[in-house]
């Protein structure tokens, strides 16, 4: 079996073909460096239905915490999923991606991959207790490039062949074109074929064609690799294009992060904390309900909002009130954009913006709060009413100079629009049948995701559908 692409919805594939038989041999694009594809820019988390911390108390590394945590059960999953995705989703690819959820964990696991729960990213400590929020508890250790790296030493142990800097740029019945480094062809042919390869966010002129105006000029979050030739090259032969071509996962990003994914701080240029915060445009204007939801159910929306936005950034605004509650593993990261002064106009013209209404946008947000107490944990309705652009929870008066700043901009992910696949992961073609030799899986597959996405699903997704393939791959 082929297997192109060496994230972790390609490793799960691999990992799967190799537990029944069969040899593999996994093509990735990328120099050995930049290995692992988005995976290797994500924080690792996993999303999953369970029935507490006790329930996951065989799936992740002990912590002497655990004994002072809070940890519900989560078995909104699908409710969540219909929920960002307004219902759109192919409901059969999501009765998979949740039933599957728990067990691809743990068979990850049986391949080497060490659980923790994320306590920096997804738990708020107050009275010496620590609470879960917002669905999602899981992550792998060491994050993204953990997770990368633990699943190419599992692919040593299992005899798995990885080739680097194998770029394919061509389908055949059975069998792939790689480009050599001569700038000649090379034909592989096996008898199954995965592509796991990923969509298209790194290509300029797809971002502007698929998604729209102003898309090309967005920083990309992730690889600088994942260009979308191997998807156009699975449509030119006949599988079926599916799911939200004009949609993509997109996220706060760090106005001042390069163009693409940075291998050494990899995710954190990330600024998700901008529910205890506001969020302003250049006009000094809120534009978002940044207390809407749990950030885990916004974040990936709100970086198309930005876009949006006059110059295609803005500016998160704390106070010494909110600013203990940021994520500090992002927002104290190396080279971080911040801006502080003692002063909102100070702050304003320092961030050379309409300083007088930001004054005015903060005076009017302050006498709009309501409701309350104030808790992170939980959507507390603490809000702010009758305004333009209202703000549902997590309302706190930004009263406290001095005053924080970091400056944002669109960073986008993964794009949402792929091949169509059923639940075993074969591709379809557009009269709704397998192509026989051909499977996909991973960011490269529509259907599962439109308009938004709840944090986590993506790896797991990745997982559970790259392990599909692979076992059916090998039938």
């Amino acid at each position: 079996m082929i297997v192109v692409g060496a994230g972790n919805a390609g490793m799960s594939a691999a990992f799967a073909a190799r537990e029944r038989g069969a040899s593999v041999l996994v093509l990735e694009k990328a120099a050995r460096e930049w290995a692992g594809g988005n995976s290797a820019f994500t924080a690792g988390a996993m999303r999953l239905e369970h029935g507490g911390l006790a329930d996951l108390l065989d799936l992740v590394e002990g912590d002497e915490r655990h004994a002072v945590t809070d940890l519900p059960p989560y078995t909104e999953f699908a409710a969540d999923l219909e929920r960002v995705t307004l219902g759109r989703g192919d409901p059969d690819m999501a009765r998979v991606l949740v039933g599957d959820s728990a067990a691809a964990l743990r068979w990850l696991k049986g391949r080497g991959v060490r659980f923790r729960l994320m306590y920096e990213r997804q738990a708020y400590e107050r009275d010496g207790r620590w609470t879960f929020w917002g669905g999602l508890a899981v992550g792998v250790v060491d994050g993204g490039r953990g997770l990368v790296d633990q699943q190419a030493a599992a692919a040593r142990r299992f005899g798995i062949e990885v080739r680097h800097e194998s770029p394919v740029e061509g389908l055949v019945p059975g069998g792939v074109l790689v480009r050599l480094p001569n700038g000649g062809f090379q034909e592989l042919r096996a008898r199954s074929i995965v592509l796991a390869a990923g969509g298209f966010e790194s290509n300029p002129a797809l971002r502007a064609g698929y998604l729209g105006p102003n898309w090309d000029v967005a920083k990309v979050r992730g690889t600088p690799f994942n260009t979308g030739e191997v998807l156009l090259e699975a449509l030119e032969i006949g599988a079926a294009p599916y799911g939200n071509w004009s949609g993509c996962h997109a996220i706060q990003w760090d106005a001042g992060a390069p163009p693409t994914g940075d291998l050494e701080l990899t995710n954190r240029f990330s600024r998700q904390s901008y529910p205890v915060g506001i969020v302003v445009n250049s006009r000094g204007e809120r534009f978002i309900d940044e207390g809407k939801d749990f950030r885990n159910y916004t974040y990936a929306e709100y970086g198309a909002e930005v876009l949006r936005q006059p110059n295609g950034v803005a500016f998160q605004i704390f106070d010494q009130r909110s600013v203990p509650l940021l994520r500090g593993i992002d927002y104290d990261a190396p080279g971080s954009t911040r801006v502080e002064a003692g002063s909102l106009r100070e702050l304003g013209e320092a961030l050379r913006i309409d300083a007088e209404r930001l004054e005015r946008t903060v005076s009017d947000f302050n006498a709009a709060i309501v409701g309350g107490p104030f808790d992170p944990a939980v959507k507390d309705g603490l809000r702010a009413e009758g305004l333009a652009v209202p703000k549902s929870n997590w309302a706190l008066a930004l009263d406290t100079p001095p005053y924080v700043a970091f400056p944002v901009t669109c960073g986008i992910t993964f794009t949402f629009g792929g091949l169509r696949v059923d639940g075993d992961a074969r591709v379809l073609d557009l009269s709704g049948r397998p192509i026989p030799w051909l499977f996909a899986c991973g960011e490269l597959v529509g259907g599962l995701f439109f308009h938004n996405y709840p944090g986590g699903s993506g790896l797991t997704a990745g997982t559970v559908y790259g392990r599909r393939a692979g076992y059916a791959a090998t039938a």
